[in-house]
């Protein structure tokens, strides 16, 4: 299970600024047209709720969970920033919300549930991801839809082969390690961070963050076990079928 971030937190955005969320966005919209479209959606493990406020933004009724409060709280500040004019001409809302994804829950089922940016694969043994399925599976409404992306386990071998990674900029920089237990098909990222500070100085700080890849079927029969009805697997932000050198597997689960 992922820790609670504590200063990673306040630098996330700034490191994950070329994360691809207009994609994982417009692939969340292209289901819901082929599925149904949501009025009120959970994001499992919402992080600094770089998803959930565009989508409350946009008119959804958005519940942010996340396990980490200095997630949270950042994504609560970002959410109190948003121009009250915006706000006044949309009738969406988000509740930020610090639970365990793995038994979350709500007072009423919700239409919909996103869970991207690989959050799944930081559940690292098989019954807490079948904990996780069960209680999104409970939190849904009927015929209500599941939508999730997983790193395979070729993408960790990937990163195991093409590690380190570095990144220089101005004002904060990381080494990023990693070290991959093939049997368990588990990878663990360092990363040593580097950050500027107010009086110019740079503190350094690391994080350990640890993934499991799990093999697609084992995902799906898992999804089907929690109450599932229908699984339709994706891949890369398209509404397509995966194939070998798939980078992301999006999972589209209906209730």
């Amino acid at each position: 299970m992922a820790q609670s971030y504590g200063r990673f937190a306040l630098v996330y955005d700034q490191l994950m600024e070329d994360m691809p969320y207009a994609e994982w966005l417009g692939f969340a919209r292209a289901a819901w047209e082929r599925y149904g479209m949501p009025s009120s959606v959970a994001d499992l493990g919402c992080g600094t709720g770089s998803l959930a406020i565009p989508l409350a933004r946009s008119g959804f009724q958005v519940f942010g969970i996340d396990y980490s409060s200095d997630m949270l709280t950042v994504a609560r500040s970002k959410w109190e920033e948003t121009p009250q004019q915006a706000l006044r001409t949309r009738t969406g809302s988000v509740r930020w919300l610090q639970q365990d994804m793995r038994i979350w829950q709500l007072h009423e089922p919700v239409d919909a549930v996103i869970s991207f940016c690989d959050c799944l694969n930081y559940l690292t043994e098989e019954e807490d991801v079948e904990a996780a399925f069960r209680s999104t599976c409970q939190g849904l409404a009927s015929g209500g839809v599941f939508l999730f992306d997983v790193h395979p386990p070729k993408q960790f071998r990937r990163y195991a082969e093409e590690q380190p990674f570095v990144l220089d900029e101005r004002d904060i920089a990381y080494i990023w390690v990693c070290d991959l237990d093939e049997e368990r098909c588990q990878i663990e990222h360092q990363l040593t961070i580097f950050k500027q500070e107010a009086d110019s100085r740079f503190s350094r700080f690391q994080e350990t963050h640890i993934q499991r890849a799990y093999d697609p079927d084992w995902l799906e029969a898992a999804l089907l076990r929690a109450g599932f009805s229908r699984v339709h697997r994706y891949a890369d932000f398209e509404l397509k079928p995966p194939h070998a050198d798939s980078e992301r597997l999006f999972f589209a689960a209906i209730k």
